[in-house]
């Protein structure tokens, strides 16, 4: 899908980038350790400033220690938790599956 630039003409759309975790904790550095606003290191870096916005926003949880917002390792864990949580809500489904089907034979 083509987006439309100011002069009404198409323009493609972006490629989605990945980037190392060192180059987005320098970038999140320009912003928080260096005063540069999220906008003018967005440009510097060619990056979208909402891209950066949100790292910037996870590093201020990460170095409030959870006062903001869940760390990464906070929020890591709770992906985990929730996985296993679906794991547990199948398996106790199926018990209760088998200990019906035992009860009706032994009845």
């Amino acid at each position: 899908m083509a987006h439309m630039d100011q002069q009404g003409a198409a323009k493609p759309k972006r490629r989605r980038r990945r980037f190392t975790e060192e180059f987005k904790a320098g970038a999140v550095g320009l912003v928080l350790d260096d005063d540069k606003t999220i906008a003018q290191v967005a440009r510097d870096l060619d990056v979208t400033a909402s891209a950066l916005s949100q790292w910037v926003a996870q590093a201020r949880a990460d170095r409030s220690k959870g006062k903001t917002g869940l760390t990464s390792d906070e929020r890591a864990e709770l992906s985990k938790l929730r996985r296993e949580n679906v794991e547990l809500k199948k398996e106790r489904e199926l018990l209760k599956k088998w200990a019906a089907f035992f009860a009706k034979e032994n009845a």
